[in-house]
């Protein structure tokens, strides 16, 4: 149970810098940290490609971090894509 809650700490603290880092291009508050979540399982599957992980807080919130950017950025590429 424990770790279910760090990831969703983890996921949500990296929505929101996922928001911070692409200014102006997010989805509200709500919905980012919600990206984050997700955007936390998509940077651990990329991440394990390459072959690194994070055995520690800081490095799981990287991690999640840049798997939420990619996220926001694929979704905003999609929108623009299809003018939503």
């Amino acid at each position: 149970m424990e770790n279910f809650i760090t990831t969703i700490t983890v996921g949500l603290l990296a929505g929101w810098l996922a928001g911070y880092f692409i200014k102006g291009k997010g989805f509200g508050i709500l919905v980012n940290l919600v990206l984050g979540v997700l955007g936390g399982f998509i940077g651990n599957i990329v991440f394990s490609l390459f072959g690194l992980n994070s055995t520690n807080f800081i490095g799981n919130v990287f991690i999640s971090t840049v798997g939420a950017i990619l996220l926001l950025g694929l979704i905003i590429f999609i929108r623009k894509k299809i003018k939503i």
